[in-house]
């Protein structure tokens, strides 16, 4: 396998060019299917793939959080006052990082590993129970850990199952916001830093192409968090925003021609010479079924291969961390 980049590409200003009208900034996950259609790629992608029993594994996890987010009880919401704040702000409403999350979010991660623990592989089962049996503090210094990006403290193993939980507890404070808000206007708009996610601040993991309607050839990025969607022109650092020296890179059979697995590459490594940064971008007009976290998981290699040239991840998968602290994390306060 190889990396290669030789599709020519529009900029950004012919691509809103041909947008015709105006592009929505914001597409919303939708509650009764965004874990279910998640779950369905996992399966199908894990058939004849390396990685078969991690993902269907992962595929069992989203699962578990499309029936946890169908039944999750109410929690507190960000009143008017707040939002309002942070719209004069250009801020995110519910930042992962300072919201005070609701012990809700506890009881739905028991709930999910208890979906969990009938079907989840040996290995899976011990680190289950280990969860189960800790006391919040562990959990919630946990998600601090998750949420802020620091690796350092954080129980890897156990990390895809916290997350897990998180992302469904930040899906339904996104749609609950939303449905309270209908008739008094958009809760969510832009923010002042357009790298991270509208409503969480979270890193994205993965931008996708759209190819329906209006929708045609618009890149959005999805965040790794609470599953929202939003829209950056493409051509575009998703890091540092430069327009200057972004490549595209994508794997290939050693025997494939170079101009044909570009054009029809499903991911791609969006790469940034000026910042040193990459973010995978899918293309729906080459297969519909497309899901940002399932087919980020799947293409694990193309991630590995780019990362040998130098290259730094702009987004985060949260079903699967590594231990290596990145660079830009802020010091551990517990280290000596």
């Amino acid at each position: 396998m190889g990396v290669t980049a030789t599709v020519r590409v529009m900029s950004p200003e012919e691509i809103a060019a041909q947008a015709g009208g105006e592009t929505p900034y914001l597409l919303w996950p939708e509650r009764s299917t965004v874990f279910a259609e998640r779950e369905m790629r996992l399966r199908q992608l894990a058939a004849q793939h390396p990685m078969r029993d991690f993902l269907l594994f992962a595929a069992d996890i989203a699962k578990a959080q499309q029936t946890l987010l169908a039944r999750y009880p109410l929690v507190a919401l960000p009143d008017e006052v707040s939002l309002d704040r942070a719209a004069r702000q250009a801020a995110s409403p519910l930042p992962a990082i300072d919201w005070p999350r609701d012990a809700a979010w506890r009881d739905g991660l028991a709930r999910l590993l208890n979906d969990l623990s009938g079907s989840a592989p040996e290995a899976a089962r011990e680190v289950i129970d280990r969860v189960l049996a800790t006391d919040a503090s562990w959990l919630e210094a946990q998600a601090d850990c998750l949420l802020t990006g620091v690796t350092r403290g954080l129980d890897l193993a156990a990390a895809p199952l916290i997350a897990a939980a998180l992302q469904v507890y930040w899906t339904h404070l996104l749609l609950s916001v939303q449905a309270d808000s209908i008739g008094r206007g958009q809760p969510f708009g832009r923010i002042e830093d357009e790298t991270v996610c509208p409503c969480c601040a979270s890193r994205p993991v993965a931008s996708i192409t759209r190819n329906a309607g209006s929708l045609l050839g618009q890149r959005y990025l999805q965040c790794s968090l609470c599953n929202l969607q939003w829209h950056m022109v493409r051509i575009k650092c998703t890091h540092c925003l430069s327009t200057k020296s972004v490549a595209y890179h994508s794997l290939q059979p050693a025997d494939a021609p170079e101009a044909e697995n570009a054009a029809s590459a499903l991911a791609q490594a969006e790469t940034c010479d000026d910042c040193g940064h990459y973010l995978k971008i899918f293309h729906t007009d080459r297969d519909p079924h497309v899901d940002c976290v399932a087919d980020d998981l799947a293409t694990l290699t193309l991630d590995l291969l780019v990362s040998e040239s130098g290259s730094r991840k702009h987004g985060v998968n949260l079903m699967l961390l590594f231990g290596a602290p990145d660079p830009d994390d802020p010091p551990d306060p517990g280290a000596s």
